[in-house]
């Protein structure tokens, strides 16, 4: 992990050939990164990725190169130099066009004040999570979210960076 985070695999992963696991999140680390149809440059882009920081899932390991599966669902290979280890969490991706509001909260807990509401889609720096709850934050703003809201962890995942 990056930045000396720990993390503890989602149930059912695998380590990989790089030793880590798999699957696991990662985030984008460039603004502009090819998404290609197999692992090397001879294939082509199927997708570019205009969003640094966005959150992807880790599928596979190939030499250089790692299959990725975006919040929306596509998966592509990019080269592992253009991702980070730095655990980013995109908000609610599923409710995302609709009229909700998603509570960030002062602590860990469903009685706990809300410092902020988020739209769904916004995307955030994750810095811990406890198994049902994440801390983040967001542009000026930190808190506590529900770990079932945010794409970018696994349910039940324990980790801090």
């Amino acid at each position: 992990m990056h930045g000396g985070a720990s993390a503890a695999p989602p149930p059912g992963a695998t380590l990989g050939p790089s030793g880590l696991p798999l699957p696991r999140f990662a985030s984008l680390k460039a603004d502009r990164v090819n998404a290609r149809v197999g692992p090397s440059l001879s294939y082509p882009v199927d997708w570019l990725y205009l969003k640094e920081g966005l959150p992807v899932e880790i599928l596979q390991e190939y030499d250089t190169w790692r299959k990725i599966r975006d919040p929306d669902g596509s998966e592509g290979w990019v080269n592992k130099i253009l991702l980070s280890g730095r655990r980013t969490g995109i908000v609610a991706p599923w409710q995302k066009g609709k009229s909700v509001e998603i509570p960030l909260k002062a602590e860990p807990g469903k009685e706990a004040r809300a410092v902020a509401f988020l739209q769904p889609g916004i995307i955030g720096q994750i810095r811990s999570c406890n198994g049902t709850w994440c801390e983040m934050s967001f542009s000026g703003h930190r808190g506590w979210i529900n770990q079932n809201l945010v794409w970018g962890a696994y349910p039940g995942e324990l980790f801090k960076d």
